[in-house]
């Protein structure tokens, strides 16, 4: 994922200060509204993928929720075709990647997983959801930080740059859609291993 301190003092344990509500899945629901206004009003279309990223501990009782969402992803993907899988990245942070044409239906599971995570309680797990987004130029991402319960935007360029420019009129847009992170020094950017790729690739 890249820039591992940067992370991990923002979605990992040193997040713990700066958390400013307990993490709430029903916060994603607000992508299923979100994909429409970026495709109308932006020009992006949904990337076909969105993750959920969470921090691993070593428990009986946390692998049991890791199964249980996998056994309601798999009942997704018999009932909508949404495709998943795990992966865990260099440094040890852990995700579900969801594919699906249809954004709805990629917004719903993982909402499923989240929600599995929190009724287990393990909500302080949750790290962030990421939701990709592109056009004919660039890859952006909306990105839902579980310690901040807010989202915010995030649009790299080149091998770690990010187009600001592009972010601001992105919550210029979808600001009273979503419920956006009002201080930008929380906006911290998710970069992949490998430029182009997605952050949870």
């Amino acid at each position: 994922m890249g820039l591992f301190e940067t992370i991990r003092s923002v979605l990992g344990t040193n997040a713990e200060s700066d958390a400013t509500r307990k993490a709430d899945p029903e916060d994603l629901f607000g992508m299923s509204t979100a994909y429409m206004t970026m495709q109308a009003d932006l020009g992006y279309d949904h990337a076909g993928e969105a993750a959920l990223c969470f921090s691993d501990v070593d428990s009986t009782a946390f692998g049991d929720a890791v199964d249980d969402v996998e056994a309601i992803l798999g009942a997704g993907e018999a009932e909508t075709g949404t495709g998943f899988h795990q992966n865990t990245d260099d440094h040890g942070y852990r995700w579900f990647v969801l594919e699906d044409d249809d954004p709805e239906d990629l917004v719903t599971s993982v909402h499923f997983a989240a929600d599995t995570f929190v009724e287990s309680g393990f909500g302080s797990r949750l790290l962030a959801a990421v939701f990709g987004f592109e056009d004919d130029d660039r890859r952006a991402y909306w990105i839902y930080s579980f310690r901040r319960g807010s989202y915010y935007p995030f649009v790299p360029e080149g091998n770690h740059d990010r187009d600001e420019r592009i972010e601001f009129k992105l919550r210029s847009v979808l600001e009273g859609e979503l419920d956006i992170e009002d201080d930008e020094s929380y906006w911290y950017p998710l970069w992949p291993d490998t430029p182009g790729r997605h952050p949870w690739e």
